[in-house]
């Protein structure tokens, strides 16, 4: 299955048994909500909801949200983190239960993508000093005849030290080679594909646990990860996700695996920020852009490689109608082009052109650049022997703006 594919039979699914798909899938938290600086799962804008307000869409539903997370920033390069990705989801907003979920989970997992039942193993939770094991979770497991390993801490799932929170049960797919062996816990040939949460409990500030107004089930899978498993990839960055990057990139910087991962992503990353309408800057949501594309202006600049300006526009559309951000679309919101062209969109009401968008980038390729300019001739006038100590390093940075991670890499 190819990400359209994959992404119309969830769709599909959820919608068939009764589910709406909200249409917001904005990186950008709801307004007022100061806790994240992006959005980083599935359920974050539907908190209110799950703590018991109505949604004007009804009490199920099912879609897909582009996520950010900066917690795995030093990881991108190997063959599994991503900075932005996507998040398939379904959610019962105080509607059916955890059995149901689950028999629906499997059957999708089954019947519409194709997986091998006795390639499948789940976890549940098994209990500890607060809550009881998860025993609906684990009886409809054993109904369906697949194998249960319970587990204490990793089966719970948080909103972070109080908020929604509850019992999670995670399904795997056996990815070796052979037969399946082991448990998730003992054998890395296991890989999580989705997670159900039991959304039953409010932990307060003390603590403690009190109920929720409403059990809801909140259910999460990585869209780039289950590209992986279907496709038979060793790589997110294999799948046809990254088809045309895979195809361009190495004839314009050719570098080695981990580098090379780095570069996509997080050029990808940043037009996706930049398409929901942030701009680089010093300081929250625009400091994490620039990071990201500083990141990649310094692994180039390094190797001594051309800078963005050769970047083709196809890979901006091609990003953009992907993550459904295209002013105007002329392909379906979840299509993904392969072809070695791609046509421009014009830009129109309530986007931003891939015109705009790279502007935006080479803009903050220019002041990068001057500033590496400006830092190379300051640090040339330094004392030999000078020790660029921490007091050394604040000083360049607040007098000069030079920021340390620059410091460092011009004194290389």
């Amino acid at each position: 299955m190819d990400c359209r594919e994959t992404v119309t039979t969830f769709l599909d699914f959820y919608r068939e048994h009764g589910h709406e798909v909200p249409t917001d899938r904005t990186l950008l938290p709801p307004p007022g909500d100061d806790s994240v600086l992006f959005t980083t799962s599935g359920m974050h804008h539907l908190t209110p909801y799950l703590l018991g307000r109505p949604h004007p869409q009804g009490r199920r539903l099912g879609g897909v949200q582009r996520c950010l997370r900066t917690t795995d920033l030093e990881e991108i390069g190997d063959p599994t983190h991503l900075t932005v990705f996507e998040m398939l989801g379904s959610w019962s907003l105080g509607d059916y239960g955890p059995g149901q979920s689950l028999r629906w989970g499997h059957r999708l997992l089954t019947e519409g993508f194709g997986l091998r039942p006795e390639r499948l193993h789940v976890t549940v939770f098994g209990g500890d000093e607060q809550v009881g094991p998860d025993l609906e979770s684990l009886e409809t497991w054993q109904d369906l005849g697949v194998p249960v390993e319970p587990l204490g801490a990793d089966n719970w799932w948080s909103n972070g030290p109080t908020g929604p929170c509850g019992p999670d049960s995670e399904i795997f797919v056996w990815t070796g080679s052979d037969e399946p062996r082991g448990t998730p816990s003992t054998d890395p040939g296991w890989v999580e594909v989705w997670n159900h949460v039991m959304m039953r409990h409010d932990r307060l500030p003390d603590g403690s646990l009190v109920p929720l107004p409403q059990r809801c089930v909140d259910t999460g899978m990585g869209l780039e990860r289950l590209l992986t498993v279907l496709q038979g990839k060793d790589s997110v960055y294999d799948t046809d996700v990254f088809e045309p990057w895979q195809r361009t990139v190495p004839g314009l910087w050719p570098l080695e695996p981990r580098r090379h991962r780095l570069v996509v992503d997080h050029l990808r990353s940043s037009m996706v920020v930049v398409g929901d309408g942030v701009r680089p800057s010093n300081t929250g949501r625009g400091y994490v852009l620039r990071r990201l594309l500083r990141r990649v202006l310094t692994v180039l600049w390094r190797g001594g490689l051309p800078p963005l300006d050769d970047l083709p526009l196809d890979l901006y559309v091609h990003t953009l109608d992907h993550f459904g951000q295209s002013p105007s679309r002329l392909q379906s919101q979840f299509q993904l082009q392969s072809q070695p062209q791609f046509q421009p969109q014009s830009q129109g009401s309530g986007g931003v052109s891939p015109e705009q968008v790279r502007e935006v980038l080479l803009d903050e390729q220019r002041r990068f650049l001057e500033l590496l300019e400006r830092g190379r001739r300051l640090l040339s006038r330094r004392p030999r022997g000078e020790v660029l100590d921490d007091r050394t390093l604040r000083f360049l940075h607040e007098t000069h703006g030079l920021p340390p991670e620059l410091v460092e890499v011009l004194s290389i």
